[in-house]
């Protein structure tokens, strides 16, 4: 190894799972060879041409299929095993695999020139939205083009079943099959070029409780199997081959994270009570099964936020009813009798799933969520159908997204009596009293809340569409990214509306959005009367140490001062003086 490869180099990436890890680094081949290029080929080889592609996606298939079965014999969760199914499905696309032989015979191009033309469309359709969660959906489809084309060039793909021993896995992306296939005992972290917060490998790291650093732009180029590697995920900091002393500096950090974890799980059978006997109620927000022990193991007290969006997406054909029902049953039966709150399908267009796409100039504030489902019936009645079957195996309840005003509660309510109509006279059990509420995530549903309380029997605050519907802001774009501000007096406002409103007419009102699993955010959710807060597991306990190290008297007061300043930064260095005076152990203070 060159000498100049030893020098330290420190990157910063988007930290997606805490946690400080010092070891060595793997290097995955996750992305196809940079060799691929156009070939022209004549008209009597373009039969030759199709069955070779023919020959790679069955031999990708193959290769899932290995995957599946090993899974299975690992007993592996059902999760894991619907990822893999997924892509099978993605692998089996007609559209996909016509369009490419279209390609090959009418333009005579090598097979995998015309995958990755097909692939170009595919991406710049997903590309053109502007929900970041469905843009990083997109790369399931990429992991399944990158298979296909390897297996063209006959390329071995370095697999993470091949680590023999711990190590910090280094990836252009990871996919749901290789997060499929990790084993805890043997990746200690893992670091990607590209992903987000919502992406799918910060989704698994999160699950799993794997330290991660997503976004690193180039980390693949600038480290090799072999280098020795820090990540902080709790900052985004990653350094490549650093010195004895740097290392020194993050053995000392990982070990006060390590004991300030073992502190906080002395919290997890405990109460999340304040000190003057106020009861706050700590659940958790879910997208897979998976994320269920995590959550349990966190003293989670129910499910707060399950996103069902996982059900439509990598497919071609809708789920069934059946499909939806094993789902939702088998995370009420694990959670049984702790609350399970299944918001309903809020994907941001009809162009998400299978049917004719419908571009969009703004999709955020397009046909999606419950204008999508009033669009499509069929789709919502099948759902809604299933979440009510599954009532009867544990404690469910309906949540409705994007409720912009009375009519279309009343709306959504109707189809849900319909739904039940039809069972009674199916004969299939249901909860005929199961529990209905709203996500107030936009600024009109807040502003009638009063109203809105009437209808339903509970409030959830989505605050990461209320602050960006409120502020008018794109989250996603880097140019408005500053005005993002959550301490925002407005938006503090309109929260303290909502629950006025909530308590008023003695319906139930939690948060679950981000700022719900930061203590600087609960400690004013709290002194605003709240009692439910729903958040990832990482930081459930870490919430919960903070509610049992205050008064609610105080928390009131600080809140009530906190109303009365007239800008973000006001907000923010108040709370942060007043959290040092009883939250002195928290394990930012380090840094």
């Amino acid at each position: 190894m060159s000498e100049h490869r030893k020098d330290t180099i420190l990157l910063r990436g988007i930290g997606v799972s805490p946690g400080i890890v010092i070891g060595r680094a793997y290097v995955v081949d996750s992305r196809v060879p940079d060799t691929v290029k156009y070939c022209h080929i004549d008209e009597s080889a373009t039969d030759e041409e199709i069955k070779r592609f023919e020959q790679a996606l069955n031999t990708s298939k193959e290769q899932l299929e290995r995957i599946k079965s090993r899974l299975k014999e690992e007993g592996r969760g059902k999760e894991h095993i619907a990822i893999i199914d997924a892509y099978l499905m993605i692998l089996g696309d007609q559209m996909l695999i016509d369009e490419t032989k279209r390609l090959i015979k009418e333009k005579k191009m090598n097979a995998e020139w015309a995958l990755k033309e097909v692939l170009r469309d595919i991406v710049e359709l997903f590309d053109s939205m502007d929900d970041r969660y469905f843009k990083e959906r997109s790369q399931d489809i990429e992991h399944i083009v990158d298979r296909i084309i390897m297996n063209l060039a006959g390329h071995k793909r370095t697999s993470i079943t091949e680590i023999d021993e711990p190590s910090i896995i280094v990836a252009h992306e990871l996919s749901p099959t290789d997060t499929a296939q990790m084993s805890r005992t043997k990746v200690l972290a893992f670091l990607t070029d590209v992903g987000g917060k919502t992406s799918h490998t910060a989704i698994m790291a999160r699950s799993l409780e794997i330290p991660a650093v997503v976004g690193l732009e180039d980390v693949t180029r600038k480290v090799r199997t072999g280098d020795t590697v820090i990540v902080d995920g709790l900052t985004g900091a990653v350094i490549i081959n650093p010195s004895k002393s740097v290392i020194d500096v993050y053995k000392r950090r990982s070990q006060r994270y390590e004991q300030y974890n073992r502190m906080l799980h002395h919290y997890k059978d405990m109460p999340a009570e304040t000190l003057d006997g106020r009861r706050i109620r700590l659940l958790g927000n879910i997208e897979i099964a998976e994320e269920i022990n995590s959550l349990l193991e966190h003293g989670a007290e129910g499910i707060g936020l399950y996103r069902s969006e996982f059900l439509y997406l990598n497919r071609k054909n809708l789920p069934t009813e059946e499909e939806h029902l094993a789902a939702y049953s088998y995370v009420a039966r694990l959670m049984s009798p702790k609350p399970v709150v299944i918001r309903t399908l809020d994907l941001g267009g009809d162009k998400f799933i299978p049917m004719e796409p419908s571009a969009e100039i703004n999709p955020a504030m397009g046909l999606r969520a419950i204008r999508f489902c009033f669009k499509r019936p069929d789709i919502f009645k099948t759902q809604l159908r299933a979440i009510l079957r599954a009532s009867k195996e544990g404690n469910i309840k309906i949540m409705f997204p994007m409720i912009s005003g009375i009519e279309e509660i009343r709306r959504a309510k109707a189809y849900l009596e319909e739904a039940k109509e039809e069972l009674k006279k199916e004969g299939k059990r249901f909860d005929p009293n199961i529990k209905v509420g709203v996500m107030i995530e936009v600024p009109s549903a807040a502003l009638i809340a009063d109203l809105l309380a009437k209808e339903v029997d509970f409030f959830s605050i989505g605050t990461n569409d209320l602050l960006q519907y409120s502020l008018a802001i794109d989250r996603v774009n880097e140019h408005v990214a500053y005005l993002y501000e959550p301490f925002h007096p407005a938006v503090l406002r309109m929260i303290k509306g909502v629950v006025d409103s909530a308590r008023k007419y003695g319906i139930e009102v939690s948060v679950c959005g981000e700022m719900a699993g930061e203590i600087e955010h609960a400690l004013i959710f709290i002194g605003l009367g709240i009692e439910q807060l729903s958040m990832n597991a990482t930081s459930l306990l870490k919430v919960k140490r903070l509610i049992r190290s205050i008064n609610y008297s105080d928390a009131r007061e600080i809140t009530e001062k906190v109303l009365e300043f007239s800008t973000a930064m006001e907000v923010e260095g108040f709370v942060a003086s007043r959290l040092k005076e009883f939250y002195k152990e928290e394990f930012w203070s380090v840094y």
